[in-house]
This record gives C-alpha cells, structure tokens and sequence, in this order.
C-alpha cells in the first residue's frame, strides 16, 4: 500500500523546501498521496471521517509540516484534534486504526541545526522539541519512525541543496 503524506503548509505556493518536498512526491503517485491540508479545507472545517477513511487507505502516514513557533501549523493540530479521536486512534472501545501502522515527520526548520542544541540558541534538539508528535503516535500505538528535517530554510538554501534534500527525504519515506 502507499503513503499518505499530510502537508501542512499555509503558504505552500512560497515555500522553498516544502514545495519542493512536494513536487519530488508527485512523481511517483503510485507511491505517495499527497494530501495537502490548507488547500482541502481553506476554512479550516475538517471532514473527520474522510480523513479517517484516508489514513486507513495507506500503510504508511508521514505528516509534513514547516516548524515555527516551535510546533506545527495551527490546522495540523486541529487535525490532529480531530482525526486521532477516541474510538479511532486509541482507547478501550476499537480505538486501534494507528495501531503498527508506521508513522513520521517531515519538517522544514528555519533555523540552523547547530541553534537546535543544548548548547545552541535554543537549548533544545529538534527531536526533543517534536516530541509531543512521537508521543501522540506512541500513545496510538502507531509505529513511529522518528523524523525527516531540513534545517536553515531562511537561509534560501541553494538549488543542489533543495535536490539534494528531495532526494533524502524521497529515500526516508521509501524507507520507513
């Protein structure tokens, strides 16, 4: 089966690194379903039981994301919300449709990986900072395969550095 792939970008059509991540994806639709958030409900009004239905259709669920404020888009977590509900995605009652299925992230960082550090500007790694998601996917019961990043996006990385990550994150999705 494929892989989902949840963008979450409110200005994708600007985006350097998560546009570029995209047009990589749809080169290979039999692989990947790219499924993007913000031009699917521009209102922000979430069909839970499409999205539901959209999950259970792919084996694989990696969620794609630019990172600011430390943590995701607004319309992500009300995804999220909305999506992983009880009864679904957890709990005593069925609640088992994450259950081993593999999960990641795919996330654009405007700041330099060296700033995501104990010593660094910010004190924290990425990974630490994203934790919550692999606790969410943990909590669910969901097999979750860590995270894919680009870091220094407000730099305005280079053309072989925007290849050269599609092609590592297209290798990190094929291999989860």
């Amino acid at each position: 089966m494929k892989t989902l792939v949840i963008i979450a970008h409110p200005s994708l059509e600007t985006s350097l690194i998560n546009k570029r991540w995209v047009e990589a994806l749809r080169k290979y639709p039999e692989k990947y379903t790219v499924h993007e958030l913000y031009k699917v409900y521009p209102d922000g009004n979430i069909n839970a039981e499409k999205e539901q239905q959209l999950i259970e259709s792919h084996s694989n669920l990696v969620l794609q994301f630019p990172f600011y404020w430390f943590n995701c888009p607004p319309l992500l977590k009300r995804w999220l919300d909305d999506i992983f509900t009880y009864g679904w995605a957890y709990g005593s009652n069925g609640g088992d449709k994450l259950k081993n299925r593999k999960a990641a992230l795919a996330v654009s960082a405007g700041i330099n990986k060296e700033d995501y550090s104990e010593e660094g500007r910010y004190r924290y790694t990425l990974e630490h900072l994203l934790s919550p998601f692999e606790t969410t996917f943990l909590y669910c019961n969901a097999d979750y395969r860590s995270f894919f990043a680009f870091y220094g996006a407000e730099n305005e990385p280079s053309v072989s550095e925007l290849e050269k990550s599609a092609q590592d994150y297209l290798n990190f999705v094929d291999n989860l």
